[in-house]
């Protein structure tokens, strides 16, 4: 059975159990393309300024209050995830967000009218003094400060997992690598102080960009100017999410470049890219130190989760490292996306928001759980083997690099050389060339004097 709704373009039927109504039937109609729903994040977000601009509009006398306090009470249900069902639309959509926008008016509606028993219209009452053009953008910015406090949350884990790492490793000599080549030596602690310290910069990166996701474009309505809305009408709404979300939210400081434009998300999205490269270069060493157990590297051993495949018995794979990388590699793409969305601001409207509120909430999530992920059931669980780690740094012929102000840098070269042409050691290659006694060499050639005095951490 169906119901017959009604909007300013006419009649439609609408399923006789929907709580939405007739403009969010027309997209659900016009606009089935794909399969990415529109972040539910989003939607409470938007239900979350329903119900500020309703106390607003209320306070500011603009609303009757029986009809502001059903709106808000409807809306606050919305916002806690009671009606998601209730939210079917594409992502692929009018690139404002409208449809998305008039679902959240229609559902918030009907609400009202079915547990409040007050009629109120979704856009003269709902959406009083409000624009999809200023309503929409400001969700986005909520929506992502939401999802940020989850991510800052894993990426401290993961960073805190890592320089417990470095502090118990920070006497564990092994040889550094560069160029994927033999280097001079290395502690695992300093390694692993590294790859905190670059989590760390992305870190603050993130934090740099969020006093720019904490400008709303609320108040700005269709175009920035304000029409249809109270002066106070904006700051007020802020003022009042500001407080329920307890975050430093305020009204944009130029609303035309709120509407219009969207660099804050680009900036904040800029750092999740950051912070993927960081990621991807981390695992992907980490990758390679567990490589083996034989064949490989085998400088750690990796977790031992589950097996590895379905032939091979008894094979262990770096898998919690092949799903954070992929995260990474889909972020890196997101970023490639929003980029090119957010340039597409004609005039006074973006119409690409949508794409750009997706992919960031997509990435804040993906990466929030890989990082919880890799953190507990990878790095927690790394254990070093010190017999190959031990046997590589002996058998290394970059330790020569010691000798050479000693003895200088052709000479040494001469050593290395002969060492690995013959299949010698450093030292019989050494002695063999001439020109320094065992004595010296033993002297001069002491790997953990070689890793310098920096810390680990």
């Amino acid at each position: 059975m169906n119901r017959i709704e009604t909007d300013s373009f006419g009649p439609i039927e609408v399923p006789a159990e929907a709580l939405w109504g007739a403009q969010t039937e027309r997209s659900r109609h016009f606009f089935a393309i794909g399969e990415q729903r529109m972040p539910l994040g989003l939607i409470h977000a938007m239900a979350e300024i329903k119900r500020a601009a309703a106390e607003v509009n209320r306070d500011l006398g603009l609303l009757d209050a029986r009809k502001a306090e059903a709106i808000a009470a409807a809306a606050a249900q919305v916002a806690a995830g009671t009606w998601d069902s209730a939210f079917p639309l594409s992502v692929w959509q009018t690139g404002s967000g409208t449809q998305s926008h008039m679902n959240v008016n229609e559902v918030i509606a009907r609400l009202c009218a079915e547990q409040y028993g007050v009629a109120v219209h979704p856009n003269d009452d709902v959406n009083r003094g409000q624009s999809s053009n200023d309503v929409f953008p400001s969700a986005m910015h909520i929506a992502a400060i939401s999802q940020m406090q989850p991510l800052l949350a894993a990426l401290t884990k993961l960073r805190s997992a890592l320089e417990a790492k470095a502090q118990a490793w920070s006497a564990t000599l092994k040889i550094g690598r560069t160029h994927l080549q033999d280097a001079t030596p290395i502690t695992l602690g300093q390694e692993f102080g590294g790859y905190a310290a670059q989590l760390a910069l992305a870190e603050a990166t993130l934090h740099h960009a969020l006093p720019a996701v904490h400008q709303l474009a609320i108040g700005g309505t269709a175009v920035g100017t304000g029409l249809n809305t109270h002066p106070d009408f904006g700051t007020r709404v802020a003022a009042t999410l500001a407080a329920r979300f307890n975050a430093p939210l305020t009204v944009a400081e130029n609303r035309f470049a709120a509407l219009a434009g969207h660099e804050a998300l680009v900036a904040l999205h800029g750092g999740l890219r950051m912070l993927a490269v960081a990621l991807t270069k981390i695992a992907n060493d980490i990758r390679l130190m567990g490589s083996g157990p034989r064949a490989g590297l085998g400088e750690l051993h990796l977790p031992e989760n589950e097996p590895g495949s379905s032939i091979m018995p008894g094979k262990i794979n770096p898998t919690q490292i092949e799903a954070l990388t992929m995260v990474c590699a889909q972020v890196m793409g997101h970023d490639v996306a929003i980029g090119i969305a957010a340039s597409q601001g004609h005039f006074e409207l973006n119409v690409y928001k949508p794409l750009i509120a997706y992919d960031v909430l997509d990435s804040l999530r993906l990466l929030g759980d890989a990082m919880r992920s890799f953190a507990a059931h990878c790095v927690e669980g790394l254990l070093v083997n010190h017999v190959r780690t031990q046997a590589l740094l002996d058998q290394s012929l970059m330790l020569v690099t010691a000798l050479t102000p000693h003895i200088g840098y052709d000479r040494a070269a001469q050593m290395a050389k002969v060492a690995h042409q013959e299949g010698l050691s450093l030292r019989e290659a050494a002695l063999s060339v001439g020109g320094l006694s065992a004595a010296q060499f033993d002297a001069w050639v002491d790997a953990r004097a070689m890793v310098g005095h920096s810390n680990s951490s």
